[in-house]
């Protein structure tokens, strides 16, 4: 019976080194300037052992809002130097930006414009790093973009994968990690369509719908706007662009592990507190503008309780929204946060952001 302990112990040893390696494949970028960044980027690394080694710190501005030459010198290259200096550029699979680090480059908007997110723009940094730096201006093609039976990994997929953790404050920001490592297969996927709407977004909607179970879904079609869910372990609506939709938050009750995606172009703008009384309104009405917009923000489904969000910092247009047909399954199935958004984005240097901790997953069903 001795002669199975050297494979019994092999086979820990493998399974242990599996457990370890998606800590080993996080970066943490951390903007030294911010207190909130700091705090954020060393509890995240606290409760999910990222080696010290695997925290890039920045001197960067604490602003939201960038120029694209102040993203070159203050973040990209100062993380690409980084990444070459610790031998991690293929190591590493995720990028984790914190609060803190800015937000958004400014720039000419449109489909030839300029602006994007900063975490977009760092998921082609890998390609960057071998040579093929990406073309300016518009968004590049994913090529991890609905490839859903393929297995994530350099130099298959030449780019990171970038989440971010922020919130109106540090205690947001905490409890995305804290819900992320409570994370179960349980709970309702919602599904809310825009009633009349006749564009491919209710039909990505409905797509969605059709690879959840059953006993597993909250579908509606009609006029009504869903609130007041519990068990919500899934969401995808229009947000603020379903006219029926007359508030901000919907008072779900939130499992450890929800995400959410919203077709709403600004919903990713700031994460900046608005005032208690504001509410989401129509264009050019000022009493229903933060920010510039009158739409729905993602800090406020991570202050709801959701553990994984996407958003956009600029006009992304619908058909570059994370596509909930492949969002939703992939991430039921047992795909991780970060791919199982990145699967459902098609276009990189673009205006999405995505939150939450990278290594989140529900498990197999």
């Amino acid at each position: 019976m001795y002669r199975f302990w050297p494979a019994i112990l092999l086979l820990c040893t493998l399974a242990s080194l599996l457990h370890a390696q998606p800590a080993a494949s996080v970066l943490i970028v951390v903007n030294q300037s911010s207190v909130l960044s700091r705090q954020i980027g060393e509890y995240y690394a606290g409760r999910r052992n990222i080696p010290s080694a695997n925290i890039c710190r920045l001197q960067a501005t604490t602003g939201e809002e960038i120029s694209r030459s102040e993203f070159d010198d203050q973040i990209a290259r100062p993380i690409g130097d980084y990444l070459r200096r610790h031998n991690l550029i293929e190591k590493i699979l995720y990028i984790v930006t914190t609060a803190g680090v800015p937000l958004k480059i400014r720039g000419n908007l449109g489909l030839s414009g300029e602006a994007a997110s900063i975490d977009s723009e760092l998921t082609l940094l890998y390609s960057d790093l071998h040579g093929h730096e990406h073309s300016l201006p518009g968004g590049i093609p994913n090529p991890f973009f609905s490839k859903t039976v393929a297995t994530f990994r350099h130099p298959d997929f030449p780019l990171y994968l970038v989440t971010r953790l922020a919130g109106y404050d540090f205690e947001d920001a905490k409890a995305l990690v804290d819900r992320a490592l409570l994370a179960r297969n349980r709970g309702k996927f919602v599904v809310d369509l825009k009633a009349g709407d006749k564009t491919q977004g209710n039909l990505w909607l409905l797509q969605a719908a059709r690879q959840i179970p059953r006993d597993r879904l909250v579908l509606d079609l009609t006029r009504t706007v869903l609130s007041q869910q519990s068990d919500v372990i899934g969401y995808a609506s229009w947000g603020s662009n379903d006219p029926d939709r007359k508030t901000r938050v919907l008072g779900f009750r939130w499992l450890p592990g929800a995400i959410m995606s919203e077709y709403v172009s600004t919903n990713g703008r700031t994460f900046a507190r608005p005032p208690g009384n504001w509410n989401i309104g129509a264009w050019g009405d000022p009493r229903a503008t933060f920010a510039g917009s009158p739409q729905t923000l993602v800090a406020d489904y991570i202050h709801e309780g959701v553990t994984g969000a996407s958003g956009h910092v600029y006009e992304p247009f619908l058909q570059f929204t994370p596509r909930p047909n492949i969002l939703l399954p992939a991430y039921y199935q047992g795909r991780n946060l970060a791919e199982s958004y990145y699967l459902a984005i098609p276009l990189l240097s673009w205006m999405n952001i995505v939150i939450g901790d990278p290594l989140c997953t529900l498990g197999r069903p």
